[in-house]
């Protein structure tokens, strides 16, 4: 998931080109820069981009999926995978467009005289034109127990803004569970999440995804009250509750508990408490306009501009976002900021020197928890001559409304059923004409006349609020050579954001495509820039005899280039294929197998070694422990797969760790085979049916690290009591009576939970171990890239698989056999074979470092700190 950005090699010089510098990587200040380029922009400008955060542009919308898990890494390292949409631009492509980005420094002062901005890493920047898109942060009220300190939040309190604040709530929340016994069902953390506005629902959505107890707080009767009336939060609210969440309305909180320096509960202003051992902050935001007042442009809400959206002090500096105040208003949602960035960018440009913008009228879509809720205008009449169509459905959680005033549509709220939102948006944007029966723009009244399709709408209707995609934009990508919805998708990012316009995406593309479009074929190709299927791949790969990933992509790919994010499946697949000579080219590789270990987020690694089964020994032990005192290593933890992971590892010294440790790599970084858990057994339990410690042991031992298409789990259990988990495992072992062993295939127990489907009873030891082998050799060769076997084993059919891999119903059983055989006589320990840097930089940067003057700045959780 995490995408950190090291120090740039060199610093962008071209005397030819005006200086742009753009403070701020958020969605606004990214925005701003693609539209810039889409006119031109890097044509004329030498552009840098400075950012808090050690990170690409991500997209913020999808940090409730990213705290629930579903999309981005888990927490545990043995559960890292870094594969999401989380990202809309990552740190190729600032590379790719010649952009500088500083990620991870903070800009401290603008000197406008000078035209320079100061980075809190002591640089000094010039400029020609700054743009500030510096955006809001959290804001915490006033309350005793909230800071620990001036600048640090009591443990067990977060904001929910950031990338930061995700990780670390997940972090929380891991390090909570591996404190809490093995009957977990006995035992009930508890969340407080203050606030019941739009992030604060999020944020309690994600913790219950966790097995969470969640308590909302918020202040007024009515949830969401920004963008709902009170009838529609009623409806929510039942939504909400019949989903388990505790809702506490009208009730303000002043106090944090707090036992030992943690969190222990909250205090209302009634005298009550609530016991909890986390509280998420959601109380609202307010932008960052620190760095504005100490360069002295004007500030009142946020940094007054004009309709160029230049600041009214300095004609040079423009503002965009959450941090600009334009005509009073200060805008908070995508759909504005949108705007202003393309008004920014053509007053920048030049390319329309007149644009102005004039503000914008709010229409918002967007789930919350799970529901969908879109909301335009006013929310309730406010004269006595409006008229008001309200449907209210509390049984299924629907309820919408309409406002309409002098024939036109001034307000419109929709709740659990959004299927009219575009007609209604297209309604409320360019205030047409309405029908006479206003009962209409809710519902479809049986005629075919009064149906709306997709293919009627203007081409100007928003589709896709989050990213600014319109219909004229979905067609124009149709026009533009597109074939499908997803390419279209890619291409725009529609339905990228919170999902909730999904369906009509497709509804728009496939009317494009003239009806066509139902079955996307990119759904089946094995990496997004090959387009192909996986055995149709493979099968091109042998007769053209391909064995680099530049030779894939110069003969298969339709524009003869590469694609950032195909270069790791195709490398895992091309490793597979070609286990003796396939050509390995290091820029195919992410960083966690460039260097064999897992990156966190502040940039340092984590170290794992293997503990084969979960079994380890004193000398083992005193080894790590040795190895941590020397190295300093600032964690020292336990991991899910019954192994130690060393954190907090710098890159350079990952050689030196490794060769202290001299213990094989557990291979818990990579889309590989992972580990073994297993149970005591035989030798100890007096349950134990069979002998799950050494079968473990044994399979761990002849798999180790084997490659695929995801990481695979497994785990053995002596006895149906299943202590090892093993029926939620990619690939699990029980013992049962008689001597035997059931193997189930396709479990999870992530952020998927689904129990395995029993591929085969067999009666050895030996026999386990080649069914499992033959199982994970067909996953290998069928499964499609980054697809985990709790997806693949329903795709693929339970009886197809029995069939293939226990019944060899098409005759290939001895040659998965084989080519298992292959790849397990062809194991080599990266830390015993790569000791030295195989490529520049590959452990060390391959420039150094020049260390730099501090400047003292705040960090960005303070309450006074200045923010960029």
């Amino acid at each position: 998931m995490t995408q950190t950005a090291e120090r740039p090699e060199t610093e962008q010089e071209n005397p030819s080109k005006t200086r742009l510098v753009v403070v701020g990587n958020g969605m606004s200040g990214a925005r701003a820069l693609e539209e810039i380029l889409a006119r031109g922009g890097g044509d004329t400008f030498a552009i840098e981009v400075f950012g808090d955060e050690p990170y690409g542009n991500y997209n913020r919308i999808l940090l409730s999926e990213v705290l629930a898990n579903a999309a981005g890494e888990a927490v545990d390292n043995e559960d890292a995978d870094g594969e999401d949409e989380l990202y809309l631009n990552p740190l190729d492509w600032y590379d790719e467009n010649g952009i500088t980005l500083h990620a991870g420094v903070r800009i401290v002062r603008i000197d406008r005289h000078a035209k320079v901005v100061y980075g809190d890493d002591g640089s000094v920047t010039p400029y020609d034109t700054l743009v500030l898109a510096t955006g809001s942060r959290s804001f915490f009220p006033p309350m005793e127990g909230m800071w620990a300190s001036k600048t640090e939040l009591t443990p067990g309190v977060f904001g929910f803004r950031s990338l930061d604040d995700a990780t670390s709530m997940l972090a929380h929340i891991a390090g909570d569970a591996a404190q809490r016994s093995s009957t977990l069902e006995k035992e009930h953390r508890t969340a407080v999440v203050i606030g019941g506005g739009l992030l604060g629902l999020e944020a309690a959505a994600g913790l219950q995804a966790h097995g969470v107890a969640v308590h909302v707080v918020h202040p007024t009767e009515v949830l969401m009250n920004q963008q709902l009336e009170a009838e529609a939060s009623k409806v929510l609210r039942s939504k909400l509750e019949d989903m388990g969440m505790h809702l506490h309305l009208g009730v303000k909180t002043n106090e944090i508990l707090t036992d030992e320096g943690r969190v222990s509960g909250v205090r209302f202003t009634d005298g009550s408490d609530l016991a909890c051992d986390m509280v998420v902050v959601t109380a609202g935001i307010r932008p960052n306009i620190g760095l504005a007042m100490v360069s002295g442009l004007e500030t009142q809400r946020a940094i007054v501009v004009d309709d160029k959206l230049r600041s009214v002090d300095d004609d040079s500096i423009f503002v965009v976002g959450e941090c600009a105040q334009h005509r009073g208003e200060v805008y908070g949602v995508v759909g504005p900021l949108w705007e202003q960035a393309a008004v920014l960018a053509d007053v920048v440009t030049g390319s329309n020197p007149h644009a102005e913008y004039h503000g914008s009228r709010l229409a918002t879509k967007l789930k919350v928890a799970g529901v969908d809720v879109a909301q335009m205008g006013v929310k309730v009449p406010e004269r006595s001559s409006d008229e008001f169509v309200q449907f209210s459905e509390t049984g299924r959680g629907v309820y919408q409304t309409v406002v309409i005033r002098d024939g036109t549509l001034i307000g419109a709220t929709l709740v659990g059923d959004v299927s009219k939102v575009a007609a209604l948006t297209q309604a409320f944007d360019s205030r047409s004409a309405l029908p006479e029966e206003r009962i209409k723009l809710l519902f479809d009244l049986g005629s075919a006349a009064d149906a709306a399709s997709a293919a009627d709408l203007p081409d100007d209707t928003q589709i896709c609020n989050c990213n600014g995609v319109s219909k004229g934009d979905l067609v124009a990508c149709v026009h533009d050579g597109a074939e499908s919805v997803s390419a279209c998708m890619a291409a725009t990012r529609a339905g990228k954001g919170c999902g909730s316009c999904k369906g009509l995406v497709k509804e728009v593309v496939e009317a494009a495509l003239g009806g066509a479009g139902a079955e996307d074929p990119a759904e089946h190709y094995y990496v997004p820039g090959i387009p192909l299927d996986k055995p149709t791949l493979m099968a091109e790969i042998r007769s053209r005899g391909l064995k680099s990933v530049s030779s894939v992509f110069a003969e298969l790919a339709p524009d003869g280039k590469d694609h950032v994010g195909s270069k790791m499946g195709l490398t895992a697949l091309l490793r597979m294929m070609w286990p003796d000579d396939h050509v390995d080219e290091r820029d195919g590789r992410f960083i966690n197998d460039r260097v064999h270990a897992n990156i966190q987020r502040d940039g340092t690694f984590s170290v794992v070694p293997r503990m084969s089964g979960g079994v380890t020994s004193p000398d083992q032990l005193r080894r790590i422990a040795d190895v941590a005192d020397k190295h300093e290593i600032p964690m020292v933890k336990l991991t899910g797969g019954q192994r130690i992971d060393l954190l907090g590892v710098p890159k350079e010294k990952l050689q030196e760790v490794w060769a202290d440790l001299d213990m094989p790599s557990g291979w818990a970084y990579g889309k590989s085979f992972r580990t073994v858990k297993t149970c005591v057994g035989t030798d100890f339990c007096r349950f134990g049916l069979g002998d799950s410690t050494t079968l473990g042991i044994d399979m761990e031992e002849r798999y180790k690290g084997i490659e695929g298409p995801a990481k695979m789990k497994l785990a053995v259990s002596g006895c149906p009591r299943n202590c090892a988990e093993s029926m939620v495992k990619d690939v699990g072992l029980v013992a049962i009576e008689g001597g035997q062993w059931q193997i189930y295939v396709g479990g999870a127990a992530g952020a998927t939970i689904r129990k395995g489907d029993i591929l085969a009873t067999v009666d050895s030891h030996d026999e386990a171990l080649r069914i499992t082998g033959r199982f994970l050799q067909y996953y290998r060769e069928n499964a499609n890239w980054l697809e985990r076997t709790y997806d693949f084993v329903p795709r693929m059919g339970l009886d197809h698989l029995i069939g293939v891999i226990v019944d060899d119903a098409e005759g290939i059983a001895d040659e998965l056999d084989a080519r298992m055989q292959e790849t397990v006589d062809r194991y080599a320990d990266p830390w015993a074979t790569d000791q030295t840097e195989a490529t520049p930089g590959q452990f060390h940067d391959a420039l150094p470092l020049v260390p730099l003057p501090q400047v003292p700045i705040r960090t960005s959780s303070s309450r006074e700190g200045v923010s960029s």
